[in-house]
């Protein structure tokens, strides 16, 4: 796997068709503003590397994935604003969504992911 850098791409879920529009923050200052100051998000957001975030000064519930270095959802959780949820110690990157949307996109304990980022696939 190449390295990771700040852009756009596409999201898939393994034995589902479709892609997701996909938001890549890789770089320290990418993932600390995160989906801070948005009213929503149309697609998801990867934050990597990354094994924990917060909702504080969140203005949506966000659906979290936490994904292992090979992008196995390690689990996936609904977070209200304000709250700081134990990290994962085996993730290495976390997708944010707003609430509800995971489930529709078949993203859910044990589905493997596929990121394709602007310069070409990444897994």
């Amino acid at each position: 796997m190449g390295k990771w850098r700040d852009g756009h791409g596409t999201l898939t879920v393994a034995g589902r068709d479709g892609s997701v529009d996909l938001e890549i923050a890789a770089s320290y200052r990418a993932r600390r503003r995160g989906l801070l100051g948005r009213d929503g998000i149309d697609g998801a957001l990867l934050l990597t590397p990354c094994n924990s975030v917060h909702t504080f000064r969140m203005r949506f519930a966000l659906d979290v994935a936490y994904l292992d270095k090979e992008l196995k959802v390690l689990q996936v959780r609904t977070l209200k604003p304000g709250r700081l949820p134990p990290p994962r110690l085996r993730a290495r990157h976390v997708l944010e969504a707003e609430a509800g949307t995971m489930a529709r996109w078949g993203v859910r304990t044990g589905a493997r992911l596929g990121l394709r980022g602007d310069d070409g696939p990444t897994k």
